[in-house]
């Protein structure tokens, strides 16, 4: 009816999907055309090709590739480094009722103590080591994640990925977070002296020297243990519960299909998923966050002897404060990350559904 090399052109404008349907009712049909509309591979299965091809969405780079890894990286940079700055206030407070629950008692009243002792300004202290700390903890957590996560995938196969995914996210973020802990583990030491020391330093660069020349290098890394045991099971189970709640938003909450949403729509998906996650990742994950608190403000202290002497109700000391916390952090950070990749155009895959040949193997096909 029309020429091949027409068809593929009028594919590649904006209008192809209208002007194709257009031409399928023509002006002035052809004589024989009731007995062609009778046809209806010919009637329907051409507008489908046309109009998947014309929506079809451009990205910058392919899907595991090392620009893809850097550009997720970067993600991680902003997502992590911007979000755990711009909560400081919360963290001090939350860092000093851990560790002197008898002065600051409360959220409320660790905020009235710290304004008072030490104003306004007092409340950004530490800004400096998380915001470097907590950067470079993002680049490794959000762009390892990417890694092992292809990597695991491959290993496993198409249907062992999708019906072991679980243990695959938590495998990939558990991998990632042993790197990013050790990136993250000599600012912490410092933002937690700063913060919970009055008076033992103000800035980075008074507190730096003076850690190094009191206890050398092991001042900054005695405290990566107990940051493994903080940060990898909240990495893993905010990994895993942000990728499994969003399959689920998917499937019984949002009333279509992810591609069928806006980006915008996405995000919100994304925001409110990261949410949910945030609140498990700081129950799971506070108990070894008091330890590292208590450990990076005392001298000779091991992780064992502060668990010991604070007992199984005081490791819960300044949990609203993290919930709230964590809980906001989480939800920005993945809104953060996800709104780079849709900015920088970067593969985003569906959640995951089962393969063909599964379906196969099972009936349901």
């Amino acid at each position: 009816m029309y020429p091949s090399s027409l068809l593929a052109l009028s594919g590649g404008n904006p209008f192809s999907a209208p002007r194709f349907q257009l031409l399928t009712e023509p002006a002035f049909p052809h004589p024989h055309a009731a007995s062609k509309a009778s046809l209806p591979s010919e009637r329907v299965a051409p507008r489908r090709r046309l109009a998947a091809a014309a929506v079809k969405e451009e990205y910058s780079c392919e899907y595991g590739s090392a620009k893809f890894y850097a550009l997720c990286g970067f993600g991680g940079v902003l997502s992590c480094g911007l979000t755990h700055t711009a909560v400081v206030p919360l963290d001090l407070v939350k860092c000093r009722i851990q560790v002197d629950p008898g002065k600051y008692q409360s959220i409320f009243k660790g905020f009235s103590v710290t304004l008072k002792e030490d104003g306004v300004r007092g409340l950004g202290k530490g800004w400096a080591p998380t915001f470097i700390g907590y950067s470079m903890q993002g680049l490794c957590k959000f762009g390892f994640y990417e890694v092992f996560k292809n990597i695991y995938g491959d290993i496993l196969g198409e249907e062992n990925a999708y019906l072991w995914r679980t243990s695959l996210y938590l495998a990939a973020s558990a991998s990632a977070e042993f790197f990013a802990d050790i990136a993250l583990a000599p600012m912490e030491a410092c933002k937690v002296r700063i913060q919970t020391q009055p008076g033992y330093a103000n800035t980075l660069r008074e507190v730096l020297p003076k850690m190094y020349a009191e206890e050398g290098l092991w001042a900054f890394y005695k405290g990566v243990s107990p940051l493994w045991m903080r940060q990898i099971p909240y990495t893993m189970m905010k990994f895993a519960c942000f990728e499994r709640t969003v399959e689920a938003l998917y499937k019984y909450v949002v009333p279509k299909p992810r591609d069928s949403c806006t980006k915008a729509e996405q995000l919100v998906v994304t925001f409110i998923a990261g949410y949910i996650a945030g609140v498990f990742c700081a129950i799971v994950s506070h108990p070894a966050d008091s330890v590292v608190s208590v450990l990076n403000k005392e001298k000779g202290s091991s992780a064992f002897q502060v668990l010991k002497r604070l007992g199984p109700i005081g490791v819960w000391k300044g949990l609203v404060a993290r919930i709230i916390m964590i809980g906001t952090l989480t939800a920005l950070q993945w809104f953060i990350y996800d709104s780079v990749k849709v900015y920088f155009r970067l593969p985003r895959p569906p959640p995951p559904e089962m393969p063909a040949s599964l379906k196969k193997k099972l009936g349901l096909q």
